[in-house]
């Protein structure tokens, strides 16, 4: 994998970008002016970012994965990652049929909610997962791959379906861990 060097990633115009950030070259970022990237985090091949973006410290966001931030805006923090294809939206069209639909109908003619999406720390997401919009994962929240998440996740559990649903409780043994870091 190919990144931008450190100097290429303080020229792209990020509203703040930390220390050991890794961006490869073949990610595609949009509003670089809206984002902010803390230290030692991640983004990988293929992956569109657009939008009110926030990533705290140590996020990986691996290969594929769309983070659709809008106005409203994604906020991830410290040691969440991402698994392949996760897809990350705040905002949505009427799908009901009494309104139109897609990005070229004039705004009165369509009905769209926005929400923004905050992922706790020590969150993980499963590959190909579809996080709506408003969605709260508390901290240290644990999504199965192929998951549908339409409402707020507990922390520290984990969750799995479509929809979502707890299939049990996660250990907190990670935490101590972190103290080594």
């Amino acid at each position: 994998m190919a990144y931008y060097t450190e100097d290429e990633l303080k020229n792209l115009g990020f509203k703040s970008i930390g220390k050991n950030v890794k961006i490869s070259d073949k990610a595609s970022i949009y509003n670089f002016d809206k984002i902010e990237i803390g230290d030692n985090s991640r983004i990988d091949d293929f992956c569109v970012i657009s939008g009110k973006i926030i990533l705290g410290e140590y996020v990986h966001i691996t290969p594929m994965c769309l983070f659709a931030g809008g106005k409203k805006g994604i906020q991830v923090e410290d040691f969440s990652t991402f698994a392949y294809g996760v897809k990350i939206f705040t905002k949505s069209d009427d799908y009901t049929g009494g309104f139109m639909t897609n990005s070229c109908i004039p705004k009165r003619l369509k009905k769209v909610s926005e929400a923004k999406v905050l992922i706790s720390r020590h969150s993980i997401v499963g590959s190909n997962t579809v996080i709506f919009p408003g969605v709260v994962l508390n901290e240290g929240a644990s999504i199965g791959a192929m998951t549908l998440v339409v409402n707020d996740i507990e922390a520290w559990s984990i969750n799995v379906g479509i929809p979502s649903k707890k299939i049990k409780n996660r250990s907190k043994g990670l935490l101590d861990l972190e103290k080594e870091l």
